[in-house]
């Protein structure tokens, strides 16, 4: 079957380009481009190849004359517009537009030479190297190493490089920190941990009442730490997930987290301990020869009704108690909350979504995909600037939840209850009413 392929024009390049050298490392996902046949192969190492390069010009440049500002230059070297330049490859040439500076006096002599630019010129495979670069990033989705080490290759400063991706990750975060959520209807909250290095960060996942994820918040801190725990919900409550509608919450299993649940939303939500945490907490006290046995028996009671399910784990649990202790200890511990999704009484597609944490999971293994060449954590700051960074571009490819079909199930549940509440609240306060009249 003949593909239609979309034609990248050097107009693309140039906005490309310009993207490249404002963010720093973070480079398009041009892996996506090809996979889903938007654009041929040699179409898009042309256009990336060319913007790319032109993004390190773009950065040896700053070193040389600063970041560009409108109005007159401070320094002895200004920005004069843009000129045409070529790169040499292994077999070709590849045309490229590069900035054009100039001494503030003027007269002879006033052109300045971009130092990457001139050792393009001067070592011919040093563009064909950063090809080669582009191209082990394309390859391998390392797309935050390709930038810095394309423009190393040319003796670009990496801390220019690093500024702009402090910068932009800054600017991430800042834009997670600032979502409103009044106008979403968030049914389900997940809330998980993330660890960098030495660093732990506590996530927040939402579910609207369309099935569609959004990213609603991050802590720095474990979510055993219930200060932090509380914090995360709190700053929630002041960005628009507020009390006073149910939500269904899926945590981790941290006694922590139960709690901060419990004190910021009230003890009326209805809460899913995550069954994949419990049977890796539960396996990880038992001797290797019995760990199948026990995940195979776990898994196949959280398909039971609760109170079957219940009563089989409890019994598993006193055949485990005097050789394994520990293991028994684990199972028991919030194990009414294993089965909060069956007792809703809501389809099988939609309750395998509900009943772990692998939704907030699946994007947290995007951050872990996206930072695990980063060894040095250096603070806080550092990990909640990288920790939005990958999350928010991780989300741009979430999909809406299993089952969202069925979401209005769970809805009318939760809203349900809320109504039942307001009621008794309402004869409470009527009754009460008469006594003092009488």
């Amino acid at each position: 079957m003949k593909r239609s392929y979309q034609i990248a024009d050097r107009k693309d390049s140039r906005a490309l380009a310009e993207f490249l050298s404002r963010e720093g490392q973070l480079l398009l996902p041009m892996l996506e481009l090809i996979t889903t046949s938007q654009m041929a192969v040699d179409e898009l190492i042309e256009v990336a190849g060319r913007a790319t390069i032109e993004a390190v010009l773009t950065l040896s440049a700053q070193e040389v004359a600063g970041p560009r500002h409108p109005g007159k230059a401070a320094g002895p070297i200004r920005w004069h517009g843009r000129q045409k330049g070529v790169v040499s490859l292994a077999e070709r040439k590849l045309r490229v537009g590069k900035p054009r500076l100039r001494h503030k006096d003027g007269g002879t002599g006033a052109e300045v030479e971009i130092p990457a630019y001139a050792a393009m010129r001067e070592h011919p495979r040093l563009g064909q190297r950063m090809l080669e670069i582009l191209m082990h990033g394309v390859c391998t989705r390392n797309y935050q190493k390709v930038l810095p080490e394309m423009a190393d290759t040319v003796s670009v400063s990496k801390s220019n490089v690093s500024r702009e991706f402090i910068e932009a990750s800054a600017q991430e975060l800042g834009k997670l920190a600032e979502r409103r959520f009044e106008d979403k209807d968030i049914l389900i909250v997940y809330l998980d941990g993330l660890i960098f290095g030495e660093h732990h960060v506590l996530v927040a996942v939402g579910v609207d009442s369309q099935g569609f994820k959004h990213v609603v918040g991050l802590k720095e801190g474990a979510s055993e730490n219930g200060t932090v725990a509380k914090g995360l919900l709190e700053d929630l409550v002041g960005r628009g997930v507020k009390p006073g509608r149910r939500r269904l919450f899926v945590i981790d299993g941290s006694k922590a987290l139960r709690s901060a649940v419990d004190a910021v939303y009230g003890q009326d939500n209805p809460v899913q301990r995550c069954r994949t945490h419990k049977v890796r907490n539960v396996v990880g006290y038992l001797p290797k020869d019995q760990q199948d046995q026990a995940r195979a028996t776990l898994r196949a009671a959280f398909r039971l009704e609760a109170d079957e399910g219940m009563a089989k784990l409890e019994q598993y649990a006193r055949w485990m108690e005097k050789d394994h202790p520990d293991a028994a200890a684990s199972l028991r511990e919030g194990l009414a909350e294993m089965f909060t999704v069956n007792r809703l009484g809501l389809p099988s597609g939609l309750r395998r979504c509900l009943c772990t944490t692998n939704l907030i999971e699946s994007p947290q293994a995007g951050v872990r995909h996206r930072t695990r060449r980063v060894t040095n954590w250096q603070d806080g700051s550092m990990v909640l600037r990288w920790a939005a960074s990958a999350l928010l571009t991780t989300e741009k490819n979430f999909r809406r939840v299993m089952g969202y079909e069925q979401l209005w199930m769970l809805k009318a549940y939760l809203d349900e209850e809320v109504q039942e509440v307001q009621e008794a609240r309402t004869a409470k306060n009527r009754v009460a009413r008469h006594s003092k009249a009488g």
